[in-house]
């Protein structure tokens, strides 16, 4: 086995902070880095020098505003989110439902952007969270509109479960896939909990290729999908022609 490297070590540093995680002791660095203390504390010195992490007056460390400064410059990041949010603003006063913003990383959705009201659905979003494509109505409209070869080897892989509804046989999948690039609109029924349904379209760039996908998530038992998708569409375009796509 490679022993790692000194960029290794410098990653799996920043990779123990998570959504589970944002706040850790050197300590707990260390183990969930898999590095001794004393690489630990090397790294963490110099990774809070430059300002990736930022510790407290307890001594706790934190991730750092130069992080989001260097993750503002990502075109499928805050960027997007800007150019997005006066549509996704316009699709939560329609509806005042959770709306999404997301794009694809590897084999997971990565949400950009969420509004919800108090009286929405209660779902397991926020920004930065992932899941799943197959799970998720944008995942599956990013996901349908994607490379076929990644289509085929993701259809072939652990497709994990979350509810008795969740996608987990390939050939529903590839079925479902289907169904999205014909009709434009991809849904998401009770997959990742069982009171939430989300209607999604794909978002494309200037050169026509889906960047991201924007939903809305609304309670099951209340869905009328005929009456949100005009809606969603509606938002998806304005995405698309704000980023230079001429249909």
């Amino acid at each position: 086995m490679t022993a790692p490297t000194a960029p290794d070590r410098l990653l799996s540093v920043l990779a123990a902070f998570d959504h589970e995680h944002p706040a850790l002791c050197l300590t707990d660095i260390s183990r969930r880095a898999g590095l001794s203390l004393t690489t630990a504390h090397r790294l963490v010195g110099a990774l809070t020098e430059w300002g990736a992490l930022e510790r407290d007056e307890s001594g706790v460390y934190h991730v750092g505003l130069r992080l989001w400064e260097l993750a503002a410059l990502a075109p499928r990041g805050l960027a997007l989110r800007q150019i997005a949010l006066p549509y996704l603003e316009d699709l939560y006063e329609a509806t005042h439902q959770n709306v999404q913003l997301a794009v694809r990383d590897g084999r997971d959705v990565v949400y950009t952007e969420w509004l919800s009201g108090r009286s929405a659905v209660g779902v397991h979003i926020r920004v930065g969270a992932r899941w799943p494509l197959h799970a998720t109505g944008v995942g599956l409209a990013l996901l349908a509109h994607g490379d076929p070869v990644f289509q085929k080897e993701y259809c072939e892989g652990d497709l994990a479960s979350f509810t008795p509804y969740t996608i987990t046989e390939p050939e529903r999948l590839r079925r479902a896939l289907a169904e999205v690039r014909r009709s434009g609109i991809a849904v998401s029924d009770r997959q990742v909990t069982q009171d939430a349904l989300s209607v999604a379209a794909p978002v494309r760039g200037a050169d026509g290729t889906v960047t991201a996908a924007v939903s809305i998530v609304v309670p099951h038992a209340d869905a009328q999908v005929p009456v949100l998708v005009p809606a969603v569409r509606v938002a998806a375009r304005g995405i698309s022609r704000a980023l230079g796509w001429q249909p």
